[in-house]
């Protein structure tokens, strides 16, 4: 338990990065962020697809592109509301996405939900009213667009369950990344911005931080039970809010931290509950 304990900090702390790094290069081309976010896990998950020689177009190809543009999706919009929000409020409420794929999940699977889930979900949405209904400061559109994020993420939740072990997760990832690429290139292409300087380095990071993410997230999913590593997830929350504070100067309300708290720890007692 404690390496997975590890494994997931480690994770979290990458994805703090990853955001951070957005948030810094917000004077970037949402798209062309896309683009470098892409195509770093790109040449990395091909790379270990190749050396372990896993088959590259996988079985699910339909699937798996629909994956890969609802993905997109949801990253694209996620980018966006980094450009209008603090960068730990929007990863607040993108994690708002687990209810949408529950929801989805009992219309689409035909899962079902316990009466407590349905209330945690209700408190959660809670949580996002009291955000925006007492703080002045979150801005409209940023709150819009990163819920959009959080919709187009609990349907990726939803598809990738229905792709199943059909296909390794290093193929399920790779065709996102590749879709990223193409699409974030081709849509960046007439407002392309130059790197400069230390620019490229961190653009170039997003990827690398954003694989290893998900890497020493599987690890840890792989050798712990569910309901005691997904709650841990939600330490990239804490991590992201210090970095706004200390680097962005971001200021959080009462009211701001209340509603980031009623969303987390409605989210993370559904984990609990939701496997028993």
């Amino acid at each position: 338990m404690k390496k997975a304990i590890l494994f997931m900090i480690i994770s979290t702390f990458s994805f703090s990065l990853m955001n951070s790094f957005v948030k810094y290069l917000n004077h970037y081309p949402t798209f062309e962020i896309v683009f470098f976010r892409a195509i770093g896990s790109l040449v990395l998950g091909t790379t270990l697809i190749l050396i372990k020689g896993i088959p590259i177009f996988g079985n699910s190809r339909k699937l798996m592109i629909y994956r890969a543009l609802v993905g997109l999706t949801a990253m694209s919009l996620f980018f966006m509301s980094l450009q209008y929000l603090p960068v730990g409020t929007a990863v607040s409420l993108r994690y708002l996405a687990p209810i949408y794929a529950a929801i989805f999940a009992v219309f689409l699977l035909k899962e079902k939900l316990k009466p407590i889930q349905w209330f945690l979900f209700l408190f959660a949405f809670a949580g996002v009213l009291v955000l925006k209904g007492f703080d002045q400061n979150i801005n409209t559109t940023g709150l819009l667009l990163v819920l959009a994020a959080s919709v187009f993420s609990g349907l990726v939740y939803v598809l990738i369950r229905k792709i199943g072990n059909s296909d390794h997760p290093l193929v399920i990832v790779n065709y996102f990344m590749f879709t990223g690429t193409v699409i974030g290139g081709l849509l960046s292409i007439n407002n392309w911005i130059k790197p400069e300087g230390i620019d490229w380095l961190i653009l170039l990071s997003l990827g690398i931080f954003g694989f290893f993410g998900q890497v020493f997230m599987t690890k840890a999913f792989q050798i712990a039970k569910t309901n005691l590593v997904a709650p841990l997830k939600y330490i990239e929350v804490i991590f992201t809010i210090m970095v706004g504070i200390f680097w962005f100067g971001d200021i959080y309300s009462l009211w701001s931290l209340l509603g980031i708290l009623m969303i987390v720890a409605a989210l993370v007692i559904n984990v609990v509950v939701g496997k028993k």
